[in-house]
């Protein structure tokens, strides 16, 4: 793993939107020995209680202390365990795919959360799913343009004439150059 020296240097090469993002989400590391140490420095508490103290509601509501691994994924919609409602990502597709294409040009796209925009799971879909255009799949065909699709015709017969021509040089010259010639291009 890297040396802390190392990390630094790296964080400072960094541009500025995803040393945002990693501070808001720092990636889980798996060197980390004890969780409890790497979550008692990424501690947020939220202590501002309810004005009425008489509220029958859990103290733990409103003072939570939320390790890294407990952040849930900002690239995922999740259900908030408070009231049931579901809330979405924290970043659109359109920007999850800008951090990965910036990570990526950074090295350090393997420390972003689980995203559908990253590498492997495009690589991964398009293994799956193959190249989805019309027609090439197998027994179909892509429509085209009407001089494409008929491209393969006229060079057919093209080539055909073309082996025919000696025999028609010679006819030509036999019939006293166009004297009885019946087939003139139309």
């Amino acid at each position: 793993m890297a040396t802390q020296v190392e990390c630094v240097k790296l964080a400072q090469s960094l541009p500025p939107v995803l040393l945002r993002f990693f501070t808001r989400y720092p990636p889980l590391l798996k060197s980390a020995a004890n969780p409890t140490d790497t979550a008692s420095s990424a501690i947020t508490s939220r202590s501002t209680l309810p004005s009425d103290p008489n509220a029958n509601r859990d103290r733990s509501l409103y003072e939570t202390s939320i390790a890294p691994s407990d952040l849930p994924n900002p690239f995922k919609s999740h259900k908030y365990p408070v009231t049931g409602r579901w809330h979405d990502p924290v970043y659109s597709l359109r920007r999850q795919a800008d951090l990965v294409k910036l990570a990526r040009a950074h090295g350090v796209e393997e420390l972003l959360p689980y995203t559908v925009k990253g590498t492997h799971e495009r690589t991964k879909r398009r293994e799956e799913q193959g190249l989805q255009v019309k027609g090439t799949g197998v027994g179909q065909k892509v429509k085209g343009k009407q001089r494409e699709r008929t491209m393969k015709g006229r060079l057919e017969r093209r080539k055909q004439a073309m082996l025919e021509m000696p025999a028609m040089i010679q006819q030509w010259k036999q019939l006293g150059h166009g004297r009885g010639w019946k087939k003139f291009p139309k």
